[in-house]
């Protein structure tokens, strides 16, 4: 089983249920962490100790406060988590079943079990940890019936990569350069304009504002 385990998660009750689970099952050496930061903190800092987490659990969506965060989102400390630890087995646990997030989740080989915070939350995330120990995989039921939805979208990181950087200002220009940065092919700026010009077409958007609308609308960024 399990020996320690990193609960990134920002509701005191969910954390409470959540430590009442571990127990039950043997698990004692438990750390939350209500910011996705301090998560990303005491993930370094027990790497450096030689004494790793072997499972996260962790929600997507964290309610911001005061705190100037670095990391916003559950979806963002799964990749630098996965990164800093490759062995580190993952398991979602949130409100958040949108088929095309939960299908990018998967795609993105980051994850190992999903689990829907529903009326029988706590009985599915006991069997997703009960199924990563033996070495498998698991979502629950809203979460499969979820992705055998087979009107689902996919688009590759260079899509993606192109539609977020604009949404957040950046020109054409600076586009090539962060995509020749992070090494992600094609990242010419013909082949940025090029692609955006498709992807109006194939969602029906007069411009890219009206693109970038109708992507987050269908949570593909």
């Amino acid at each position: 089983m399990f020996k320690k385990v990193l609960v990134a998660e920002d509701m005191d009750s969910i954390n409470q249920a959540v430590t009442m689970l571990l127990e039950d099952i043997g698990i004692v050496d438990i750390t939350h962490s209500q910011y996705c930061d301090q998560a990303w903190l005491l993930a370094k800092k027990a790497i450096l100790d030689n004494y790793p987490f072997d499972l996260l659990i962790c929600d997507l969506s964290f309610k911001q406060d005061f705190r100037d965060e670095k990391i916003n989102s559950g979806q963002e400390l799964i990749s630098k988590l996965k990164t800093e630890n490759p062995n580190l087995k993952v398991i979602v646990n949130s409100i958040e079943d949108h088929p095309q997030v939960v299908r990018n989740l998967w795609d993105s080989g980051n994850i190992d079990a999903y689990v829907c915070k529903d009326r029988h939350g706590l009985k599915y995330l006991k069997q997703a940890i009960l199924n990563l120990n033996e070495g498998l995989t698991y979502n629950s039921p809203s979460i499969e019936k979820a992705l055998k939805q087979k009107n689902l979208l996919s688009l590759n990181q260079f899509e993606i990569s192109i539609v977020e950087y604009l949404s957040n200002g950046y020109t054409q220009n600076e586009i090539e350069k962060e995509l020749k940065k992070r090494n992600i092919k094609p990242s010419s700026r013909s082949a940025i304009e090029k692609r955006l010009k498709e992807l109006r077409e194939e969602f029906n958007a007069d411009t890219n504002p009206h693109l970038i609308g109708i992507m987050k609308d269908l949570k593909l960024i």
